[in-house]
């Protein structure tokens, strides 16, 4: 009875610890909430199965991580479709000055951040969310996609440059780390 309510109350604390991971990398994947919190709901499901035989070879974030990125894949692959950023859905950010042009502004920005990303090919967006939106490490990349650390620069070097030929020229932007201006 205690190993059950131990099992419980790990489950509950790595979903406490990891579900806003988790939702954030689906809602970049998705641009859509509902679809974000209902494969996110499928990502624990499929944690809560796969947990017995965990190995605690990578960070248990980082194999989380990689079962979000499996099932986001499967479920591109299914819809098989080209659009998957709504921005309506993906970051409703509040003006902090009140001023409403700079509100407009940053949703501008992040509409064209948002419709480029979403012409890259899922290796590269993949690789630029997990870098440049999430900011995790090569390492940590790498393990999440099981690329090598070397594929995990490179995609992220393409996937940047493509982002940054499809942006338009008048977006002055500090997003993803600043490296796109």
């Amino acid at each position: 009875m205690n190993e059950k309510v131990s099992l419980d109350q790990k489950i509950r604390e790595i979903y406490r610890e990891h579900y806003r991971d988790v939702y954030h990398f689906l809602i970049y994947f998705t641009g859509d909430h509902n679809e974000a919190e209902d494969l996110t709901q499928d990502v624990f499901i499929q944690v809560l199965k796969s947990l017995p035989n965990f190995n605690q070879q990578s960070q248990i974030k980082t194999w989380i991580l990689s079962i979000a990125k499996h099932i986001a894949i499967d479920k591109y692959r299914k819809k098989k479709i080209l659009s998957l950023f709504d921005l309506r859905t993906v970051h409703k950010i509040p003006t902090q000055d009140g001023i409403p042009e700079k509100e407009w502004e940053t949703k501008e920005e992040q509409k064209e951040l948002h419709d480029a990303l979403q012409k890259l090919k899922p290796n590269y967006r993949i690789v630029v969310i997990l870098r440049g939106l999430k900011e995790m490490s090569i390492r940590e990349t790498a393990d999440i996609l099981d690329f090598s650390d070397e594929k995990v620069k490179v995609n992220y070097h393409r996937g940047l440059k493509m982002l940054k030929e499809q942006l338009s020229c008048s977006w002055e932007g500090g997003m993803l780390n600043g490296q796109i201006k």
